[in-house]
């Protein structure tokens, strides 16, 4: 059974404003993600699942959807701050959904084989997606192991500004211990710094792996986030802000041992607009990608 790609793209780009996920970035105009889904197609994924808001439904399908059709089975899913289990309800004056878990619970129905999550407006690199789908070929009918593709630090920066950044913490055997976030991650005078909870600059090693929200899950995820999810509402349904990470939830699975996951490395580079500046060199490197042969000047050429 192929794997299917779990593709996180309901949020909107705070920073850089709009709806990044739709906004041309290649030689015809691509977008981040239809590089992310050429390379899962060239990887060997079977199907891909898209997380987005129904406000913006009809153009997601009319510039996204589209492109792929033939190439591969495609399906839609909703994520809305309504969306919970039975028994609660959301403070009405709440604007945000739950986060990139909650995210990930809209998948439940249709996700029945292995799967990996990513977000939309990342380029995560071919090499990952064939790690990743290596990975996820053999993890059909088990459960409880999971797996993390880490980036290393240096090649996640930005050239417009710092960044954030988690922080894996890997035991000797290759499995993630925990994720630390760090924030205002970038490289003065040749180190890589970052500001801790008191303000204060501490540096990075290079080489240390960081999360980039690329994941490997057995479906019994689902269940183990529910259940966790059903926890967090007990304590935050009637925030407005608090918000149920994926990062958050594979900690607690991993502090009760219910689950392990593996870290897997990639040489990959990550692109990605964080700030609206960033947009001219993700064009320029995708750009030089095309020219080394690494992707066709137009991906869904027929």
């Amino acid at each position: 059974m192929k794997p299917t790609l779990f593709v996180l793209a309901a949020g909107m780009g705070s920073r850089y404003g709009g709806l990044k996920q739709l906004d041309g970035v290649g030689p015809n105009g691509e977008t981040i993600m239809d590089y992310s889904v050429y390379d899962a197609i060239r990887a060997g994924f079977g199907k891909i699942v898209f997380v987005i808001r129904h406000d913006f439904d009809k153009d997601f399908r009319d510039i996204v959807l589209k492109k792929y059709q033939g190439l591969i089975e495609t399906v839609v899913v909703y994520q809305e701050i309504e969306n919970l289990p039975d028994g609660y309800e959301a403070n009405p004056k709440r604007e945000r959904p739950w986060g990139t878990n909650h995210a990930i619970l809209m998948g439940a129905d249709v996700i029945k084989e292995p799967f990996a999550v990513i977000n939309s407006d990342d380029f995560y690199g071919p090499e990952s997606f064939d790690i990743l789908a290596s990975w996820l070929k053999e993890a059909e009918n088990k459960s409880g192991e999971y797996c993390m593709v880490g980036y290393r630090i240096e090649n996640t920066l930005s050239e417009s500004g710092s960044v954030n950044r988690g922080v894996c913490e890997i035991n000797p055997e290759g499995y993630l211990v925990s994720i630390s976030e760090c924030e205002k991650i970038e490289r003065k005078e040749g180190a890589i710094l970052y500001k801790d909870d008191k303000g204060f600059e501490k540096e990075i090693k290079e080489g240390t792996l960081v999360s980039m929200n690329m994941w490997g899950f057995t479906t019994d995820y689902f269940d183990h986030s529910f259940e966790i999810f059903r926890a967090f509402l007990d304590e935050n349904a009637d925030s407005l802000k608090a918000e149920f990470y994926i990062p958050s939830a594979v900690d607690e699975l991993i502090n009760s041992k219910k689950a392990t996951v593996k870290v897997l490395d990639t040489p990959s580079k990550w692109i990605g607009v964080t700030y609206a500046e960033d947009k001219q060199m993700v064009v320029l490197r995708l750009n030089e990608l095309v020219n080394k042969g690494v992707y066709p000047k137009n991906l869904w050429k027929k």
